[in-house]
C-alpha cells in the first residue's frame, strides 16, 4: 500500500524538524517577552509620544507593524506547538508497540511541553494584539478629534 522509500523519507524529514522546531518555540517565547516589555512602554508613554507628535500616519504605521508582530506570535507559536506535538508522537507510539515505555513517556513529555510552550506564546500575542488595536484605535481617535479642534479654531 506504502512504498517503504518515500515513508522512510518521509520520516526522516519528520524527524529533522523536532529540533528546529523546539528552538523556534523557544525563540517565539522569548519574542513575547520582549513583546511584552514593549507593550507595557507603549502603554505607558510610546503611544502618548506618538500621538502627541500629530503625526498621524506614524501613528497608523507603527500600530500596524506592532498589531501585526502580536498577530505574528498568535497564530504562528501554536502551529509550532503542534507540530511539536505530533513529531514525536510517531516515534512514541512505534516504541509502544515494542513495550519501551521509557521512549513513549520521552515522547509524550516532548510532546506536552511543545504544547504548552505554542500555546503560551499564542495567548500571550492575542493579548497583546488585542490591547494594542485598542490602544492605537483611542490614539487615533483622540489625534483625529484634536485635528478637528485645531482645524475648526483656525478655520
Amino acid at each position: 500500500m506504502f512504498s517503504g522509500i518515500s515513508l522512510g523519507i518521509m520520516h526522516q524529514i519528520t524527524s529533522l524538524l523536532l529540533t528546529p522546531v523546539i528552538w523556534a518555540l523557544l525563540l517565539f517565547v522569548g519574542l513575547a517577552i520582549y513583546e511584552i516589555g514593549i507593550g507595557i512602554g507603549e502603554r505607558f508613554g510610546g503611544i502618548r509620544h506618538l500621538r502627541d507628535a500629530g503625526n498621524r500616519d506614524a501613528l497608523i504605521q507603527a500600530g500596524k507593524r506592532r498589531i501585526e508582530r502580536a498577530d505574528f506570535l498568535t497564530r504562528l507559536a501554536p502551529m509550532l506547538g503542534l507540530m511539536g506535538t505530533l513529531i514525536p508522537l510517531g516515534p512514541g507510539l512505534a516504541a509502544l508497540g515494542d513495550g519501551e515505555l521509557r521512549i513513549l513517556t520521552t515522547a509524550m513529555t516532548v510532546a506536552f511541553d511543545t504544547t504548552v510552550i505554542g500555546l503560551l506564546a499564542g495567548m500571550i500575542g492575542f493579548v497583546l494584539g488585542r490591547l494594542r488595536r485598542r490602544w492605537y484605535d483611542q490614539a487615533i481617535q483622540q489625534l483625529s478629534a484634536q485635528i478637528q479642534a485645531e482645524n475648526r479654531q483656525h478655520g
